[in-house]
């Protein structure tokens, strides 16, 4: 209660006559007092859980009201990192330039997060590989749009580029990995986990691209995106490695409230995503004007 009261700036007996007419409309007591503290009732933890969903639906209202009085709109996209880095951009470019009123916020979230994100309409969309999470959620619409291919390529000069390399040849690689590998539950830490890549062996950089450089640089093993390297392995600047586990494929989808609960630019997008343009634009990559895109910036603090 006194928690409460200091956030939203009120007097303790405040909250206390909020809750006591809370009670009283619900006909439920919330919550009881324990030996060890306050406990939910069952009607108590209902409440609970809807409170998320109503609070995210107050800020994206607010959000959207706001918006609206200045004439634009705004969507939210959460993007799992390996999405985000390659074939966000394109999209968000090619989307918005469909409409002047549309700005686009994007911000990077494990795919395990994808439904809760979702339901509590703290984000309007969700992109990435399908995640358990997200597809078993009630209400949630999950479809796939785009395959692609997950490599490993190494530097032409390194002596894994003749041949097809042992598995313990790998193990003894230095592999240069991008944000999405610390994610524990995806694809990338999985192909790490089924090859037995020592922790040890493994450095983690700020973007794919990066990891890619010092590849090209230094030697060692990255994994990435296939249509992200394919001018690169063209030219002759990386090598395509073969072998078992080293080929994986992907699909990314999208994950969204049913279509009565969604606004406009949602459905619009879901359209537009699985065109022929909105494809080539993912894989291609383009800059996105800097009107028409609001990035969210999330720290990471990495021990």
């Amino acid at each position: 209660m006194h928690a409460a009261a200091e956030q939203l700036g009120m007097s303790d007996a405040g909250i206390s006559m909020h809750v006591a007419a809370l009670r009283k409309e619900l006909d439920d007591p919330l919550f009881i007092r324990t030996g060890t503290g306050l406990a939910f009732t069952p009607g108590g933890l209902r409440l609970a859980s809807r409170a998320v969903e109503i609070l995210g639906l107050q800020q994206q209202t607010a959000i959207e009201v706001t918006e609206a009085a200045h004439g634009r709109r705004l969507l939210r996209i959460a993007a799992s990192s390996t999405f985000a880095e390659h074939a966000a951009p394109g999209l968000i470019d090619l989307f918005s330039s469909r409409a002047d009123d549309l700005s686009v916020e994007l911000s990077v979230h494990p795919t395990s997060r994808f439904g809760d994100l979702i339901s509590s309409r703290a984000v309007d969309i969700a992109i990435g590989p399908a995640a358990e999470s997200a597809t078993g959620s009630d209400g949630i619409v999950v479809r796939p749009f785009l395959r692609y291919q997950i490599i490993a390529v190494t530097s032409p000069h390194s002596p894994l580029a003749r041949g097809v390399p042992s598995p313990e040849l790998l193990r003894e690689q230095e592999w240069m990995l991008g944000p999405s590998a610390g994610s524990v539950d995806g694809e990338i830490a999985a192909i790490l986990r089924n090859l037995a890549i020592p922790e040890s062996r493994q450095r983690m950089f700020q973007s794919d691209a990066a990891a890619l450089e010092e590849v090209q640089r230094a030697g060692g093993v990255t994994l990435t995106i296939g249509f992200a390297v394919a001018k690169d392995l063209a030219a002759g600047r990386l090598t395509h490695l073969t072998g078992p586990g080293l080929d994986v494929p992907g699909e990314w989808c999208t994950a969204t409230l049913p279509p009565s609960a969604r606004q406009p630019a949602v459905s619009e997008l879901l359209r537009f995503i699985t065109t022929p343009r909105c494809t080539q634009a993912m894989i291609r990559g383009t800059g996105v004007g800097v009107t028409r895109f609001r990035p969210k910036v999330h720290v990471t603090l990495w021990s």
